[in-house]
C-alpha cells in the first residue's frame, strides 16, 4: 500500500477564551491538516501545529512522499531527518502531521486504534490539566474563584496557570489560587521562560510553600534551568530546554529538569516519542504531554500515545477544553471527572468532520494570518 495523494489544509479554530502567556494571547488556535490517500483509495488523516507556514512545507515534500509504503513510518524519521535540521520546530511539526496520517491509515486498516498499535492501552482515561490565564482573571480573588468553577465543573484535580514577564505578580496569584483551592489540588506555574535565573531562584523559593507540583520553564536554557534547580526545592519541567533527544543526557548530566513534556509535533512524530519514553524512564526522568492548541485528532493520538505508554503518569497538557468547536464529529472530547475518555475506533479514534474542516479552513484563509 503505497501514498497515492497528499493534502495539506490550514484550519483556525475559535477559543472559549481568551489564552494568555507570556508570548501573548490569542483567541483562537491554528492548525493544519493532513490528508494522505493510498493507491488502494484508502484515507488516512492527521493534524499538526501552525497553518500556512506547515503546510506549505508539507506540500513542498509531498513529490518525495508518492509511491512511498504507508507502513514505513519507522523510516520517516531517518529519510527526512534533515527537514527539522533545516525548518526548526515547523520541520518537526511538518514530519509528525505526516506521520500522523500514515498511522491513522494503517491502523484504520488493521481494525485497530493507534494505541492498540502501539502495543495496547494501560488505562482508559487520561487526566489532563485545567489551563489557568489572565484571560479568566486579572487578580488574585478572581483567579481563585475562576479555579474552584473550573473544578466544580470539570473535575480537574491539576491545574496550571500560565505566568507572564512579572514572576511576583505570578507568585502572588499562585498563592491567591492555592489559598481558594486549597492542599488537595495539583498546582503548577509556567512562564514559558520569561523570568531571568535570579528571580527563578528567588520567586521559586517563594512558592515552595505553595507546594507546586512542579515549576515549568521559569528561564532559559538548561544550564540556567541547572542553576535554579540546584537552589530551589520545586521539582522543574520543561518543554523548552529538552526539546530533541540528544538534549536528555546533557539535561541529566547537569542536574537540570526533573519531568520532561513530550509533544508530538515539537518532537516529530509517535515514534520519537516513544524513543523519548525510553530515554526518560532509563535516566529517571519523568515524562507528560504539552499542549500547543490541539484540535480533535492531535488530541486524540496524544491521548492514544498516552494510554499506551506507563512512563507518562502526570495529568496531560490540553487546551481541547478551551475550544469553542472542532473538526472531528462530536467534538470537542467531553471532560469527565478531570480526564478524557480514551477513544477506541480504529486509527486515531475520532471522525473527521468533512463540513467543519471546510468551514474553518475558509476562516482560516480570511482570519487567521499565521
Amino acid at each position: 500500500m503505497r501514498i497515492k495523494t497528499i493534502e495539506a489544509i490550514p484550519f483556525s479554530l475559535p477559543l472559549r477564551t481568551t489564552f494568555v502567556s507570556s508570548f501573548g494571547s490569542r483567541a483562537s488556535t491554528a492548525r493544519t491538516l493532513v490528508r494522505i490517500t493510498s493507491d488502494d483509495g484508502l484515507v488516512g488523516v492527521g493534524e499538526t501545529f501552525r497553518g500556512a507556514v506547515t503546510s506549505e512545507l508539507i506540500t513542498q515534500l509531498a513529490p518525495r512522499l508518492i509511491n512511498r509504503d504507508v507502513s514505513a513510518v519507522e523510516s520517516l524519521e531517518a529519510d527526512f531527518r534533515m527537514v527539522p535540521f533545516f525548518y526548526g520546530y515547523i520541520g518537526y511539526a511538518a514530519m509528525a502531521g505526516i506521520e500522523m496520517a500514515c498511522l491513522d491509515l494503517i491502523c484504520r486498516v488493521r481494525g485497530l486504534s493507534l494505541a492498540d498499535w502501539l502495543g495496547g492501552r494501560s488505562r482508559d482515561r487520561i487526566p489532563i490539566t485545567g489551563l489557568l490565564t489572565r484571560g479568566e482573571a486579572a487578580d488574585g480573588q478572581a483567579m481563585g474563584d475562576a479555579a474552584n468553577a473550573m473544578i466544580a465543573a470539570y473535575g480537574y484535580g491539576t491545574l496550571k496557570i500560565k505566568g507572564s514577564h512579572n514572576p511576583d505578580d505570578d507568585a502572588a496569584l499562585c498563592e491567591a489560587v492555592r489559598h481558594a483551592v486549597g492542599d488537595k489540588i495539583a498546582l503548577r506555574v509556567d512562564p514559558n521562560a520569561a523570568w531571568s535565573v535570579s528571580d527563578s531562584i528567588r520567586v521559586g523559593r517563594r512558592l515552595e510553600a505553595s507546594g507546586l507540583e512542579w515549576l515549568e520553564d521559569p528561564c532559559a536554557g538548561l544550564h540556567g534551568m541547572s542553576r535554579v534547580h540546584a537552589s530551589v526545592r520545586l521539582p522543574l519541567c520543561t518543554n523548552m530546554c529538552v526539546v530533541r533527544l540528544e538534549d536528555v543526557v546533557p539535561a541529566v548530566r547537569l542536574d537540570a529538569v526533573d519531568v520532561v513534556h513530550a509533544d508530538v509535533h515539537k518532537w516529530g512524530g509517535v515514534v520519537p516519542t516513544r524513543q523519548l519514553a525510553t530515554l526518560c524512564a532509563h535516566h529517571g526522568i519523568g515524562m507528560s504531554m504539552h499542549s500547543g492548541g490541539e484540535a480533535g485528532l492531535s488530541t486524540s493520538c496524544h491521548l492514544q500515545i498516552a494510554a499506551a505508554t506507563p512512563e507518562i503518569n502526570y495529568a496531560i497538557d490540553s487546551m481541547h477544553a478551551l475550544l469553542a468547536d472542532d473538526i472531528v464529529v462530536g467534538g470537542p472530547l467531553p471532560v469527565r471527572e478531570g480526564s478524557f475518555e480514551v477513544p477506541r475506533g480504529a486509527g486515531l479514534g475520532v471522525t473527521l468532520d468533512e463540513d467543519k474542516l471546510r468551514f474553518y479552513a475558509e476562516r482560516y484563509e480570511t482570519e487567521d494570518p499565521l
